[in-house]
C-alpha cells in the first residue's frame, strides 16, 4: 500500500519538476515515475512554481491523481485551484479544474452536481479539453443507469479524438464502449471494443490509470462469457499494475470482479478474501460507491455458498451505503435481486417480495410480463406459507376434538363448510383486488412517466438556453438568460422529484428547497462563500402550489446572490416556511448581506415583477425589512380560500 510520506530522492524530484528552469513532466504523458513521492514532489513544489499555467497544471494533476487514493483529499487540491485560477480570472484554467471537480463529484455519487459542473465548464476549455470533459459526461449518466446517453458521449469523444488526431480522446471512447455494451449484457461486443482501446493504448506506449481500467473491463466481459482462463489473466494484469501505482479506485473495481470470478469456480475462500481486499481499498479511497459494491460482491458469495443469513447482512449493509439519494440504479437493482434470492431461501417470502419489487422498480423496463409472473410467484409462496400455518392450527383443534361428542363434529364441520364459503369469497376478492392493484399499478406508472417526460422536456429548454446564451456576447442578455435557465430548472426540480417519490400529488419542500439552493449557489459558483440555512421542517404542498413557491424562492435567491454579497463578501442566507394557521402558510428569505445598500435594487426588474405576479396567484402579501447589514423579505399567503 502506498502511503504519502518518506522522503523523495532530488532526482526524482527533478525528473518530475526541475525547479532551475521551470520544467515539469505530466505523469503518463511525459514520464511513468507515479508513486507517493510522484503526489510528494507536487504538493511540495506546485505553489512556487511559475508561469501559472505550470502551477495550475501541477495543482490540477495533483488532485486528479489523489481522487485514485482517497476523494475528500482530491476535493481540497481541486478547490484550492478553483480559488487560484478564479482570482487570475483565467477561465480555461478554472473549467479544467472543473472537470477534475465534476470527476470527484460523480464518484461520490452527487452525480446532478457533477452534470451542472461539467455543463458549464464546457464554455470555458478548448477543444482539446472535450474529449474529457465528454468521458466525464457518460460517466454520469452511466450512474444513472441512462446507457443510451452515455454511449452518445463516448461515441462523440471517439469522433473528437479522431478529428484532433488525439490517442488518448479514442482509447478512453473504446474502454468507455466496452464497459457500456458489458451493463448491456452485450458481452462479445464489450470484448471486441475493449481489445481495441488496449491495442491502441499499447500504440501511444504509456500504462495509465485508464489502461489499468480497461484490462478490467475487458476481463469482466470475459468473465460473463463463461471464459474464466483469460478473465483471471485480465483481472491479474490490471490487480499488478493497481498495486505498482497504488490505484486504489481500480483495485476496489478488479478486487469486486474477482470476488465473483473465484466464487463462479467454486473458490469460495480466495472469493472471501478478494471481497474483504475490495472492502479495504474502497474505505481506503473514502468512496461509498465502490464500498456499496464491495458488500453487493460478497452478499453474492454468501448467496452462492447458501449462507443466507450472511448474505442479509452484508445486501442491507450494501443498500446502507447506497443511502436514499444512491445514484447508480444498475448496482442497487442487483443488490434488492440478492437480497430477495436471500430472504426468499430463508422462507422469509414478504421480505423478498418486498425486496423484490423494489428491484423491478428499478429496471429501465417496469412491469414487464416476466416481473409480473416473477412477483407472482412470490407472492403466492407468500399466501401459501400464511395458509399453511392456519391449516396447521386448524389440524391441530381437530385433532384435540376428535374425541367430542358427535354433536361437536357436526359443529366442527358446519364451521369447515363455513370456512370453505368464506375462503371462496376470499379468492374471489383477491382476483378483484390484484385486478385493482395492476390498474392502478398502470396508472401510477404512466403518471410518473408524464412527469418524467415534463421534466426531460424543461431539460432540453434549459439546454437551448445554456446554447443560446453561449453565442451571445451582451452581459446583461447572457444575464437574462441564465436567470431564465435558473427558473426553468426550478420547475424542472418540481416534476423531477414527483416522478420519484410515491406520493404523486405533493412534494416536500424542505428537501426541494435544498436541491434548488445548491444548484443556484453553484450555478452563482459562490459554494466557497456563500452558506444557505434551512431553518423550517419537512413540509408537504401540493404541486400548484410547489411550483410558483420555487419560482419566488429563486428569484428571491437570485437577488441576493447578485446584489447583497458584492467584493466577494461572505455572508449566509436562511431560507423559512412554515404553517402560521390553518390555511396561511409564511415564506421567509432573509440575508445578512449589504443592507440598505441594495434596497434600490429589490424594487426593480424582471424578477420582482414575476414574484409580485406569483405572490398574487397565491393570494399572498409581500414584506420587505432592510436594515444596515442584512435583508429579509416574507411572504404570507393563503393558498386556499378559508373554509
Amino acid at each position: 500500500m502506498l502511503l504519502l510520506g518518506g522522503t523523495t530522492s532530488l532526482s526524482a524530484q527533478k525528473d518530475i519538476f526541475d525547479k532551475a528552469t521551470g520544467a515539469y513532466k505530466k505523469v503518463f504523458v511525459e514520464t511513468d515515475q507515479f508513486d507517493a513521492s510522484y503526489l510528494k514532489t507536487l504538493q511540495q513544489y506546485y505553489p512556487e512554481a511559475q508561469p501559472d499555467s505550470i502551477k495550475f497544471s501541477m495543482l490540477n494533476d495533483l488532485a486528479y491523481y489523489w481522487h485514485t487514493r482517497n476523494l475528500t483529499t482530491a476535493m481540497s487540491y481541486t478547490r484550492e485551484g478553483l480559488v487560484l485560477t478564479q482570482k487570475k480570472n483565467d477561465a480555461l484554467w478554472y473549467g479544467r479544474f472543473q472537470i477534475t471537480q465534476a470527476a470527484i463529484l460523480l464518484r461520490q455519487e452527487k452525480l446532478d452536481s457533477a452534470f451542472t459542473i461539467l455543463k458549464e465548464a464546457a464554455h470555458k476549455v478548448n477543444s482539446k479539453d472535450l474529449a474529457n470533459l465528454n468521458t466525464q459526461l457518460g460517466y454520469v449518466f452511466e450512474r444513472k443507469g441512462q446507457l443510451d446517453k452515455a454511449a452518445d458521449y463516448a461515441i462523440k469523444s471517439l469522433e473528437l479524438g479522431r478529428r484532433l488526431d488525439d490517442k488518448k480522446a479514442q482509447v478512453m471512447a473504446y474502454s468507455d464502449l466496452s464497459n457500456l455494451f458489458w451493463k448491456q449484457s452485450k458481452f462479445a461486443k464489450g470484448v471486441e471494443f475493449g481489445l481495441k482501446s488496449l491495442k491502441l493504448f499499447e500504440e501511444w506506449g504509456l500504462k495509465d490509470l485508464d489502461y489499468d481500467f480497461t484490462l478490467y473491463v475487458v476481463a469482466n466481459n470475459y468473465l460473463e462469457l463463461k471464459n474464466f482462463k483469460k478473465a483471471l489473466n485480465y483481472f491479474k494484469q490490471a490487480e499488478k499494475i493497481g498495486k505498482h501505482y497504488g490505484f486504489y479506485n481500480n483495485l476496489s473495481d478488479i478486487y469486486i470482479s474477482q470476488t465473483d470470478l473465484f466464487a463462479y469456480l467454486g473458490k469460495y475462500e480466495k472469493a472471501q478474501i478478494a471481497g474483504e481486499n475490495a472492502l479495504k481499498y474502497a474505505e481506503l479511497l473514502d468512496n461509498n460507491f465502490m464500498m456499496m459494491r464491495s458488500w453487493l460482491s460478497l452478499g453474492k458469495l454468501q448467496n452462492l455458498r447458501a449462507d443466507y443469513n450472511a448474505a442479509v447482512i452484508s445486501l442491507n449493509n450494501s443498500i446502507e451505503v447506497a443511502t436514499k439519494d444512491f445514484g447508480d440504479e444498475y448496482y442497487l437493482n442487483q443488490t434488492y435481486g440478492e437480497l430477495a434470492l436471500a430472504y426468499e431461501n430463508l422462507g422469509d417470502f414478504k421480505n423478498a417480495l418486498a425486496a423484490l419489487k423494489k428491484h423491478e422498480r428499478l429496471k429501465d423496463i417496469i412491469f414487464t410480463k416476466q416481473a409480473d409472473q416473477r412477483i407472482s410467484l412470490l407472492q403466492t409462496e407468500f399466501d401459501v406459507a400464511l395458509k399453511e400455518e392456519t391449516i396447521n392450527l386448524q389440524q391441530e383443534k381437530i385433532s384435540q376434538q376428535q374425541t367430542r361428542q358427535t354433536l361437536i363434529l357436526i359443529l366442527t364441520g358446519l364451521l369447515l363448510l363455513f370456512l370453505g364459503v368464506l375462503y371462496t369469497s376470499f379468492s374471489s376478492n383477491k382476483k378483484k383486488n390484484k385486478l385493482l392493484y395492476k390498474q392502478n399499478q398502470e396508472k401510477v406508472f404512466l403518471l410518473k412517466e408524464i412527469h418524467h417526460r415534463v421534466k426531460n422536456n424543461l431539460e432540453i429548454i434549459s439546454s437551448l438556453l445554456a446554447l443560446h446564451s453561449s453565442r451571445l456576447q451582451d452581459p446583461l442578455a447572457i444575464e437574462a438568460m441564465q436567470e431564465s435557465q435558473n427558473r426553468v430548472h426550478s420547475m424542472g426540480m418540481i416534476h423531477q422529484r414527483l416522478y420519484k417519490e410515491e406520493n404523486l400529488g405533493t412534494i416536500e419542500m424542505r428537501a426541494y428547497f435544498i436541491n434548488l439552493g445548491q444548484y443556484i449557489i453553484n450555478a452563482f459558483g459562490m459554494e466557497d462563500r456563500i452558506e444557505i440555512f434551512y431553518t423550517m421542517k419537512p413540509l408537504k404542498l401540493e404541486v400548484d402550489i410547489a411550483t410558483p413557491l420555487g419560482l419566488i424562492v429563486n428569484e428571491l435567491l437570485t437577488n441576493a446572490l447578485k446584489y447583497a454579497f458584492p467584493h466577494y463578501n461572505k455572508g449566509r442566507i436562511n431560507i423559512a416556511l412554515k404553517r402560521i394557521s390553518k390555511n396561511v402558510l409564511k415564506l421567509s428569505v432573509e440575508d445578512n448581506g449589504v443592507g440598505l445598500e441594495r434596497e434600490s435594487e429589490i424594487n426593480k426588474g424582471f424578477g420582482t415583477q414575476l414574484i409580485g405576479l406569483l405572490s398574487k396567484q397565491l393570494n399572498g402579501k409581500i414584506s420587505t425589512y432592510s436594515r444596515v447589514k442584512g435583508t429579509r423579505i416574507t411572504i404570507e399567503f393563503t393558498p386556499y380560500p378559508a373554509n
